[in-house]
């Protein structure tokens, strides 16, 4: 498979449109990076998406879509959070070789995908963290407090996911969200999470692939979150009936 040979007509142009300029080199590993992703998923589930023209929008256009709020918030280190097949992570690492990326993913078949690709790529600005985001951003986790930016893309419902990411960021810093159409939806089905994770939302920008929630953490998270592994997708914050 070549990926690099299914690039659509339009895909330059919308790159383009976010304010990207591509460093010689980029769109080939992009590519290696697609190969590699539509290869492996033919073994287990890393996407739904099976065509190498979709998966240059669909996957590295959606992800790519997170630079200028990345770029615009300088970031230098940037968690992900439920990296599953890569995403939006790899491609960002790709573009942006000048921030580091902690890629926390607990599945551990999935880990290993993306160590292969990380050492396939040569991409020394990246590390793999194979554990669960509550084990790893609690007050002895090691990575609480660490982030300029925590990103995620199809990890939750935004009550449930905001436990899982404000942790890892510095106070200030923020979260950002790839999420759909439903996001002004979530927003408001979060407002008692966002209340006592000490966050808000600062935007919502549709494109041309979803919607991009930006989320500023205010102050330090409170102690007792996250809560323990599955804790928060069984009884999101803010659920009717869940005590805080």
């Amino acid at each position: 498979m070549n990926s690099i040979e299914k690039i659509p007509e339009d895909f330059n142009e919308q790159v383009a449109d976010l304010g990207i300029e591509f460093d010689e080199g980029d769109l080939q590993r992009l590519g290696e990076f697609i190969d590699s992703l539509l290869e492996t998923n033919q073994k287990f589930n890393l996407t739904a998406v099976k065509d190498p023209s979709q998966a240059w929008t669909k996957h590295i256009l959606d992800s790519l879509s997170l630079i200028p709020v990345l770029s615009t918030e300088g970031v230098e280190h940037v968690v992900d959070v439920g990296s599953g097949g890569g995403l939006p992570a790899l491609p960002l690492a790709i573009t942006m070789p000048h921030v580091t990326f902690t890629l926390v993913e607990a599945t551990k078949k999935k880990a290993l995908f993306l160590s292969e690709v990380v050492d396939q790529l040569s991409l020394d600005n990246v590390t793999i963290i194979a554990d669960r985001a509550e084990n790893l951003a609690t007050p002895d986790g090691g990575f609480r407090d660490i982030a300029d930016a925590v990103i995620a893309r199809a990890v939750g419902p935004l009550q449930v996911l905001l436990e899982l990411t404000v942790p890892f960021a510095k106070v200030d810093g923020v979260v950002i969200a790839i999420k759909g159409e439903r996001a002004q939806q979530e927003i408001e089905d979060a407002s008692k999470a966002l209340h006592i994770l000490h966050s808000k939302v600062e935007s919502s920008v549709r494109t041309t692939t979803g919607t991009i929630l930006t989320i500023r953490k205010i102050e330090s998270t409170p102690r007792a979150y996250p809560r323990v592994s599955g804790e928060p997708k069984r009884m999101p914050l803010g659920k009717k009936g869940v005590k805080h």
